[in-house]
């Protein structure tokens, strides 16, 4: 029998606050469910944490029309329920350490367009930045609750 991974691989995640102080959430296209997330995805090798958020914000959203408001003070992370372990990242990984960032979103709505290369959302909205943990799926809900405590004061700032 295999053993279990135990590292986790280094993702990039946006919190992207409208001017209403409202946050971007996508529901994924492999998640039938009614999951949502907000844009995150893998750094590459000797990339940026920043860059890397930046550009998974294009790929998933369509748009990098952002402005950098916070940095997560810390790496956050989340395992993989036992029914996922082994089978997503080729079993490399046991979950995600991830370090978010707070960005302005500087564009329209119309910027945003989920139909990009490589879709991975099938929809998406605004929501409440408190809402966000109920939003995701069960094994991201404590890391989503720390984000949101950690962003939510200055989210207020965020809105015109």
């Amino acid at each position: 029998m295999a053993s279990e991974p135990t590292a986790y691989r280094p993702c990039a995640g946006v919190m992207l606050v409208n001017h209403d102080g409202l946050i971007f959430v996508g529901a994924r296209i492999d998640n039938p469910g009614d999951a949502w997330q907000m844009p995150q995805g893998g750094i590459d090798k000797g990339e940026d944490p920043l860059a890397a958020a930046f550009r998974e914000m294009e790929e998933e959203i369509g748009t990098a029309k952002a402005e950098l408001v916070a940095e997560s003070s810390t790496w956050l992370t989340y395992d993989l329920p036992p029914e996922l372990m082994g089978k997503m990242w080729k079993g490399k990984y046991r979950g995600q350490k991830q370090k978010w960032f707070l960005m302005r979103f500087t564009g329209s709505d119309a910027d945003i367009n989920i139909e990009t290369k490589h879709p991975e959302f099938r929809a998406w909205k605004w929501a409440q930045v408190r809402a966000l943990p109920d939003l995701i799926v069960p094994f991201k809900r404590d890391l989503y609750a720390a984000l949101v405590s950690e962003f939510e004061p200055q989210i207020a700032a965020i809105r015109r």
